[in-house]
Formats: structure tokens, C-alpha cells, sequence
């Protein structure tokens, strides 16, 4: 959420920055808006303070016996009481409208986010590790997992329709295996507090995040009108929403371990086949609340949680920094990790870590108090997969299949597999 404020004190930049996303002006309407709430608070105050002024006037002119200035004064407070109802409810409208307008205008990005419409602006940072060589044509991780017998899509489309999976033996034990992996080495090693969160959440936790009111369609809504997370993001961030922090007590590093649905309404015909899209699936979420000051050099230590995590499994992956055009909405610059598939000779997106400024925070009204003691400010809030639990297993499969057909387990993981060195078929 943005503050008309600032908007107000700089137009041009607020319309610059949202140019960068691809997007056209509409700091005239919002300034618009504004003044029009603007003129209506002073009609109001005008009104009220007027009112209070007749109203002891009314006295004085009872006092003085003077009782038609007093009828003529009440009759006068009577209208305004009519108009000031009246007034209340019209700023209520300007208000909404505005609010409105505010609530579905993407966050601005850093300057240091580079320009791009699309991925084609994304940046390459860095890479980690080789990609195998194989002396074998390496296979896409659905025909290795049903070859195992242990990857059933036509069990889960029977049960629940396309997009879902069903996994027995091994392969559900190294999902398992891999969400036990992810949290303890956040919470160790990253120092990430583990938390168990809601998966259902109602309409203010939704918008306080960003995915309301202008992504509803990717969402799953309960009958009872509650919402099922696409992320714990959702759940972890909302943990400080109209809460007041102290600055010492920050950064807060949350994670959680939990399912996420999602509609996927925009992806007709993206990836139909395999664990990639899927309406369900699972994640380790890594969120921090911190001061301004620190928010951008913790965005560099989670992405380096993230990684670690890549690195520790021995999977080839490359950081790239996206374009304005190509972040999500409430991100204001995002790192995305993207493993190297074998199968599908491609880099795919595995994390997406982003520092959001105050936009979430002023959206759920979360502040801190400094440590001057000077009034509060707002949070900043920062989000990312450490890691996305399918998209890992579906690496693990590509990168470490054998051309038996067996998939050699990650030495970091054979603790959580009860030692199992290799995933055999049956």
C-alpha cells in the first residue's frame, strides 16, 4: 500500500517508477481523489466547528432571554447535525474509493532492480556448481518417478482432477525427508524461529500480504469464506499485523513448513505434466521483520539461506536479479534461484526471495518504536522460499538418476531416509 502522502510530495517519481513495472500514470487520479477528501475533511471540520460555536451561542442567548436566536440557533444545529451525517458518510466513500485505487497499485523498485518488460531484463548474478554429465540421455523427473513406481498423476487426477500427485514409498519419504532438512538447517545454522501456522486465513490476512483484492482468481476460498494459503508468507507475515514492535527485538526470522494451494488461473497449458505447477504443494517459507535500515542487507543473508540449502544437496543453480517488469506485486527487488533440470535441459525457479519495504507493513499497519523513543514507523518485511519442497525433489531426481534407473539420495538427506544411499524401484 502506498502513501498518498509521498505521492502527493512527488508525483512524477511515483509515476516513473510504476513506468518501470510497464505501467501508465495514475498519480493524477489518485491526487485527484485525495483532493477531493482533502476538501471534504475541511467542509466537515468547518461544519463541526461551526456547530460547537452555536451550541454556545445557544446558551447565551437563553441566558440573555433572547429565546427566538435561540430556536433559530438549534433549528441551524439540527441542519448542520444533517450535514455533517451526510459529510461523514461521503469522506467515508472518498476515503474507500481512494483506498481502493491505492490497494491494487503494485509496490515501486529499488533503483537497483534493472529495467526489463519481462525475464528477457533478468539479470544473472551468479552461479554455484556444474551441471552432471551424464552418459545417458537424462530423463524428466515424472518418467523417472513412475518408472520407480512410486509418482501416480493418474491416481490423483482420479481422486482430486490434473495438477495433482499422489507418492508412495521412497519418493514420499524424501519429501518428507526434505522438508525436515530445509528446517533444520533455517533454524540452525540461518537462525530462522520454526512456527506452525494456519493454512486458512480471512480477507485482512490476504490483503495485508498483497493477494487481495487483485489475485483472487489464484486463490482457493473455503465455503465459510476463509482463504487456503498459496504461501506461509501469508500466515508468517501476518504474525505482527497491527502489532507494535521494538527495535531491539528486530530482525523477527520466521519459517514455517506448510502446504500451499494455489488456482493457477494463469497457467492454462504451462507444465502440465509432472510436480511443477501444481495446486498443492509444500514449502519452507522464510520471512523477516526488520527496521528500514536493515532491510536490504537481509535480503542478502536469506538469499544466502536459501542457497545454502541448494548447495548442500549438491545442485547446480544460478541467481538472477529481476527486472521491474517481472517481480511479484509487493516486492520492491527479488533474487529468484533457479536449479538446473537435467531433463529438461532448463533453469527453473526454485525460490524467489524479496525485500518489500514498508508496503506489506502499511497495508497490516505494523510499526516499530525506535530506539529513540520518537514516535513509531512502519516494519519492513521481507519473504522467501527456503526451499520449494517438490520443485528440490524434482531436482534431486533429475540431477542424481543413475542409468539404472535409481536415484542416488544427496549425502545431506540419508539421515532423514533412515541411510538409504539410493532410491530403487518397487
Amino acid at each position: 500500500m502506498h502513501d498518498i502522502k509521498a505521492i502527493r510530495e512527488n508525483p512524477a517519481a511515483f509515476d516513473q517508477a510504476l513506468a518501470r513495472r510497464g505501467l501508465p500514470p495514475v498519480s493524477g487520479e489518485l491526487l485527484a481523489a485525495d483532493a477531493e477528501r482533502r476538501d471534504q475533511v475541511q467542509k466537515l471540520q468547518e461544519a463541526q466547528a461551526r456547530r460547537n460555536a452555536a451550541s454556545k451561542e445557544v446558551g447565551e442567548a437563553m441566558k440573555s432571554g433572547d429565546k427566538t436566536r435561540a430556536e433559530a440557533l438549534k433549528a441551524e444545529m439540527a441542519g448542520l447535525k444533517e450535514t455533517i451525517a451526510a459529510g461523514e458518510a461521503r469522506e467515508r466513500a472518498i476515503d474507500e474509493r481512494l483506498n481502493a485505487m491505492l490497494a491494487v497499485i503494485p509496490n515501486l523498485p529499488l533503483d537497483e532492480a534493472p529495467d526489463g518488460k519481462d525475464e528477457t531484463g533478468n539479470v544473472e548474478v551468479r552461479r554455484w556448481g556444474a551441471a552432471p554429465d551424464f552418459a545417458f540421455a537424462p530423463r524428466q523427473h515424472f518418467d523417472i518417478g513412475e518408472w520407480l513406481g512410486q509418482m501416480d498423476f493418474e491416481a490423483a487426477a482420479r481422486i482430486s482432477g490434473a495438477r495433482f500427485v499422489v507418492m508412495r514409498g521412497q519418493l514420499a519419504r524424501l519429501e518428507r525427508a526434505l522438508a525436515q532438512f530445509m528446517l533444520d538447517r533455517q533454524t540452525g545454522a540461518n537462525g530462522y524461529t520454526e512456527h506452525y501456522v494456519p493454512y486458512m486465513v480471512n480477507d485482512a490476512a490476504m490483503f495485508g500480504t498483497g493477494q487481495l483484492p487483485k489475485f483472487a482468481e489464484d486463490l482457493f476460498r473455503t465455503v465459510d469464506g476463509r482463504w487456503l494459503i498459496p504461501t506461509a508468507e501469508v500466515s508468517l507475515t501476518n504474525l505482527v499485523a497491527g502489532q507494535t514492535l521494538e527495535e531491539k527485538d528486530l530482525p523477527l526470522r520466521l519459517t514455517a513448513y506448510t502446504p500451499c494451494f494455489r488456482a493457477e488461473a494463469g497457467a492454462a497449458g504451462r507444465d502440465t505434466r509432472g510436480m511443477i505447477r501444481q495446486h498443492q504443494f509444500s514449502k519452507v517459507e522464510l520471512v523477516s521483520i526488520t527496521a528500514p535500515e536493515q532491510s536490504r542487507p537481509e535480503l542478502e543473508r536469506m538469499t544466502n539461506a536459501a542457497e545454502s540449502v541448494l548447495q548442500a544437496l549438491g545442485l547446480h543453480y544460478r541467481v538472477m536479479l529481476l527486472c521491474a517488469g517481472d517481480m511479484g506485486f509487493g516486492s520492491r527487488m527479488t533474487y529468484d534461484l533457479e536449479v538446473w533440470l537435467p531433463g529438461q535441459n532448463a533453469f527453473r525457479e526454485i525460490s524467489s526471495c524479496s525485500v518489500c519495504g514498508d508496503f506489506q507493513a502499511r497495508r497490516m499497519d505494523a510499526r516499530f518504536k525506535p530506539r529513540d523513543g520518537k514516535g513509531t514507523r512502519h516494519v519492513h518485511t521481507l519473504n522467501g522460499s527456503g526451499l520449494a519442497v517438490g520443485r528440490t525433489l524434482v531436482a534431486i531426481l533429475e540431477n542424481h538418476q543413475n542409468a539404472d534407473g535409481s536415484v542416488t539420495v544427496p549425502e545431506a538427506l540419508r539421515p532423514y531416509m533412515g541411510g538409504a544411499s539410493k532410491i530403487t524401484k518397487g
